[in-house]
């Protein structure tokens, strides 16, 4: 054989080889390639005003349902604090509102952004492209200033923003836009994906809606939506609230300012005829159908990038919301229906379809997870957990028995109620209102899912 033939052979062979070490190379990174982020909050969502809770037959929302049927709902996820400010920290930092200090929904106020960092800022320095599209609602800052760290693109809006032709911040320039909140923002989120991101580095994208918080104000488009559509009464009856047996707080706040006028409190109130509230809860549910459109068209986005399944999808609401349960409407309260949220969370390369997380998490727990999922260790200063065992159908011998609940008055008292904190188990809960000459409330979970009856004063219990 000649000599130029065999050197021929042998450079075809190391080029053969090195062909196929790097094929395998990027097979290898392929499979360690860091997810994606997609994080959708909604404000005011009641947890089950979902298409797929069956609460309203009428409600369709088959985006939102398919992240539950594609991946988990964590059926019993809570906020630390029920109010939009302290939970969006919350989301944020991994803290609970007394740590980060956002407990009230205050314009001057921010968290420590350098002592509590945001998850996204551990992102950029891993790498990540971050984005910000939609509320923010803490300090109201303009400018420059307006820009939270952590994010290469940022568009947002002072407090709770307008539904309707919205003032803005894009990058720290403000301007009025044009058109209808929801879809205003899903325009931006799915033009950063498009157009605006380093498409060589992962992602993380923050798409937090205004909506459906009040006033209630859906889109021209869905006005007319659910029209002569009745109301269900709430499971466990909580619209035939009494307050017999509860804090005197709670019925001053029903009867709101008229207490003030040293009128008499009495120990029951009579019952409300249902429905309560009814234009008001009807606006809501409209308003939402423009975020589940909103979720498709993003979902869509991400398939036609070929991003889909290699994106972690998180779906939830930064406070829950009375539609009528126990007379009241808002949020703020230790009831479940405020501190309970919906969270859905969708990826297929871990999460199997229709899995269902029973544990206690909370909104604190979501930073934690995010940084789990990209490889990065929690920082000290996060108080929540990674809940990646769970999504991936593991067993958490350790995991919380018990969670904490607060709220520090930020509204007009009795409008917003007292201080509160609140201890929940998964049998039981106790709360706390700090009032003197008023009563606790004790709430056994199994047998009065709807907090009925307060058996602080049942002497069985208090032994």
């Amino acid at each position: 054989m000649k000599k130029h033939t065999i050197i021929h052979q042998i450079l075809l062979l190391l080029l053969t080889t090195s062909f196929i070490s790097q094929a395998q190379s990027v097979k290898k990174a392929s499979k360690q390639k860091q997810p994606n982020f997609l994080f959708v909050l909604v404000d005011d969502q009641p947890f089950d005003a979902l298409g797929l809770s069956e609460r309203y037959p009428f409600l369709k929302t088959p985006n939102i349902d398919r992240l539950a049927k594609e991946g988990a709902n964590v059926e019993n996820f809570f906020v630390t604090q029920s109010i939009c400010s302290p939970s969006r920290a919350s989301f944020l930092t991994g803290t609970y509102p007394h740590i980060h200090g956002v407990n009230q929904n205050n314009k001057h106020v921010d968290p420590n952004w350098d002592e509590f960092a945001p998850y996204s800022s551990h992102l950029q320095k891993a790498g990540y492209a971050t984005a910000h599209v939609g509320k923010i609602h803490m300090a109201h800052y303009t400018g420059k200033k307006h820009i939270r760290p952590g994010f290469d693109y940022w568009f947002s809006f002072v407090g709770q923003g307008k539904y309707f032709d919205p003032p803005v911040n894009e990058n720290g320039k403000e301007y009025q836009e044009e058109g209808y909140m929801t879809d205003i923002l899903t325009e931006k989120a799915i033009s950063w994906l498009k157009e605006k991101r380093d498409p060589n580095k992962p992602f993380s994208l923050n798409l937090w809606h205004k909506a459906v918080h009040q006033p209630h104000l859906p889109a021209p488009r869905h006005e007319d939506l659910y029209v002569g559509k009745e109301l269900p009464t709430p499971p466990y009856d909580t619209h035939k609230e009494t307050f017999k047996g509860k804090p005197e707080w709670q019925r001053k706040k029903t009867f709101g300012f008229e207490w003030k006028k040293n009128l008499p409190i009495p120990s029951e109130l009579p019952e409300l005829e249902w429905p309560i509230n009814y234009d008001r809860n009807m606006q809501l549910l409209r308003c939402l159908v423009a975020i589940d459109e909103s979720l498709g068209k993003v979902l869509a986005t991400l398939e036609e990038m070929g991003e889909l399944e290699n994106t972690v999808v998180i779906y939830s609401s930064d406070n829950g919301y009375f539609m009528g349960e126990h007379t009241f409407l808002d949020k703020r309260l230790a009831y479940e229906n405020s501190m309970r949220v919906p969270m859905l969370i969708r990826y297929p390369k871990m999460i199997k379809e229709h899995t269902q997380i029973k544990e206690q998490c909370l909104n604190i727990d979501i930073a934690p997870t995010i940084l789990n999922l990209a490889g990065i260790e929690k920082p000290n200063y996060m108080q929540g957990e990674s809940m990646v065992n769970l999504l991936e159908g593991k067993k958490e011998k350790n995991w919380r028995d018990a969670i904490l609940f607060e709220y520090y008055v930020d509204s007009y008292w009795p409008y917003a109620g007292p201080n509160q904190i609140a201890v929940r188990t998964e049998n039981y809960k106790l709360v706390d209102a700090f009032l003197d000459n008023d009563i606790d409330e004790l709430y056994d979970l199994k047998k009065d899912p709807g907090e009925m009856n307060n058996l602080i004063n049942v002497e069985a219990m208090i032994k």
